[in-house]
């Protein structure tokens, strides 16, 4: 074979699997299936890409990129997502939405079509370039998940050059969470953050790289680096390890050696930091007044420590830093992406642009815009708004100068390199995904993060029969969290027990129950400054993991030893 790697006998799968469009697993495909194999014919790779296979990952990339075109070069650098849960197969409703997207009916006749360098992997509604909103889904649970993974690879090992594919997707945990169904559940960065133990978030995040890896995930765009400034950040949030830049340094490293250390890459973002900014860069492009001086200071240092722990990817953020370059996404700021992220702080790792379908992105044309972000110094562009459009956009620059054919080889070499390090490591069995040595990690720092805020420090907070409440949409929450504290032998009743009442992620001062005696909130703390209860706790986190650490805390069998990793008005950081 011409690559040795991890994925290798992903060639011997023929996944099956039928997808099912904009819903669960347990749903069925409203319209027939659309069954097609990639229609890419094996080509030859030189003798030099087989010859490097022993070599370490930059000699590999040397060698790939020698067998490139122009055409292989500009796919490279693109990292769209697709419709549609298999490779091969997918039903009528996600091949719409493939032929919107790039002419095709599957993921791996996308990846054949456009050379593609990577794909992200995607749960949620997106519009297509005709404007139409299309629902999509690539991640039902961790077999799925596998077989989706094994495909793309198969597909992407008939490219010149033969290289991997880089798959990517969104596994913060907490509020940003893709894969959901049967994995070990991390609480959120602002749970680790409030545990303050960077050996638990590395061994958590040990465990989420190996189970991300077993799925076939290459990069986890995660740990969120950005620190927490006043005004209370509503767009990052919980997603945030807290608000002292020094602490986050510290779980950011973690969370980067974590992954990295399983053999996933760790995407640092959002870079130069969103948490100085109330401003949502999905909707508008949020400005960032911070002096030089302060976001050296507050928001560097988590960046630096995370590129310093060997973070593969960095993600750009669509922020206008204006003591840097006022005005300009940082996106598509040379100052901001080549001078400040590779020379000051010295990254050698892949760039990758925060999704180009978002309004800061899409100033300009497709093509223009994939021009620009890689002259900034960005090497991978994600979601591009129009797939043909931007490679085509590429191609145009290098005829017409506007792109140098140096900086295009440059950044497909990074990635390349990348993906071959990566590649290197074998794959884990889907046998890990949420195994009990993993469980017993992650519930470690899930029972560290729990956090009181008000009420007494020892002893159980609640007696006699309990009845918990929730706000709506928390029904999940409240049940795992009922079996918990059955669990710990409380009486659960459907009413008039003593109250526990649940509050989560996009809740109001409405949503509290006054006469609640336990005020639990799932996300960031900074609702329970208006809850009257006479015991207020933190758990940062409604993850099953995370309310069995609550109801030992409430049954008085563990202390609650977090501290918030945020200020809330009128509240300690902890009681304790």
């Amino acid at each position: 074979m011409a690559i040795v790697n991890r994925f290798a006998r992903a060639a011997l799968v023929v996944p099956l699997v039928l997808a099912a469009a904009a819903c669960g697993s347990d749903d069925k495909p409203a319209s027939p299936q659309v069954s097609s194999a990639p229609a890419v014919v094996p080509s030859a790779v030189p003798e030099a890409s087989a010859d490097a296979v022993a070599g370490d990952p930059a000699e590999q990339a040397a060698a790939a990129v020698a067998a490139m075109s122009d055409a292989d070069l500009a796919g490279q650098v693109l990292m769209p997502y697709a419709y549609g849960s298999n490779a091969t197969v997918v039903d009528q409703g996600s091949a719409a939405g493939n032929q919107g997207l790039a002419g095709v009916n599957t993921p791996a006749e996308m990846i054949a079509k456009y050379h593609l360098g990577g794909l992200i992997l995607v749960g949620f509604t997106a519009k297509d370039p005709t404007g139409a909103t299309n629902p999509t889904t690539n991640v039902e649970n961790p077999k799925q998940v596998r077989e989706l993974t094994d495909g793309l690879q198969a597909a992407a090992r008939q490219l010149p050059g033969g290289a991997p594919l880089m798959i990517g997707t969104d596994q913060e945990y907490g509020v940003v969470t893709r894969v959901t169904e049967g994995v070990t559940m991390l609480p959120s960065a602002m749970g680790a953050g409030a545990a303050g133990q960077p050996k638990l978030t590395e061994a958590a995040w040990r465990a989420a790289g190996e189970e991300l890896a077993a799925m076939g995930i290459t990069v986890d765009f995660a740990p969120v680096a950005d620190t927490l400034g006043p005004p209370a950040n509503t767009v990052i949030g919980s997603r945030s390890f807290g608000s002292d830049p020094k602490a986050n340094s510290q779980q950011v490293a973690a969370a980067v050696r974590g992954l990295q250390g399983a053999g996933v890459a760790a995407g640092l973002k959002h870079f130069p930091g969103h948490g100085h900014t109330s401003g949502d860069s999905h909707e508008t492009l949020p400005v960032v007044a911070q002096s030089k001086a302060a976001w050296t200071t507050q928001d560097l240092p988590p960046f630096q420590s995370g590129v310093g722990a060997g973070a593969g990817v960095v993600m750009s953020g669509h922020l206008d830093l204006q003591a840097f370059d006022k005005g300009v996404p940082a996106t598509f700021s040379k100052k901001i992406m080549t001078d400040v992220l590779r020379g000051q702080l010295k990254f050698t790792g892949v760039a990758v642009t925060d999704a180009m379908n978002m309004p800061p992105a899409m100033k300009w044309p497709a093509g223009e815009a994939a021009v620009r972000a890689l002259n900034a110094g960005n090497d991978m562009l994600l979601m591009p708004p129009d797939l043909g459009a931007a490679r085509d956009g590429i191609l145009a620059g290098l005829k017409d100068g506007s792109l140098k054919k140096d900086r295009l080889t440059q950044a497909v070499t990074r990635i390349l390199t990348l993906k071959f390090r990566t590649a290197a490591k074998p794959q884990p069995a889907l046998t890990v995904v949420a195994s009990a040595p993993h469980e017993q990690a992650v519930a470690a720092l899930d029972a560290a993060s729990i956090t009181l805020l008000r009420g007494p420090c020892s002893g159980a907070l609640l007696s006699g029969p309990v009845t918990v409440t929730s706000s709506s949409d928390r029904e999940v929450a409240r049940i795992n969290l009922v079996k918990a504290l059955q669990a710990q032998g409380f009486k659960v009743q459907a009413a008039g027990g003593t109250v526990v009442h649940l509050v989560g992620y996009g809740d109001k001062a409405v949503d509290l129950d006054p006469s609640a005696r336990v005020t639990v909130m799932m996300d960031t703390p900074y609702l329970l400054a208006a809850a009257k209860s006479p015991v207020l706790v933190a758990t940062y986190s409604s993850s099953k993991l995370s309310l069995n650490a609550l109801a030992a805390v409430v049954a008085g069998k563990a202390k609650a030893s977090g501290k918030s990793p945020v200020a809330v008005p009128g509240l300690p950081r902890t009681a304790c």
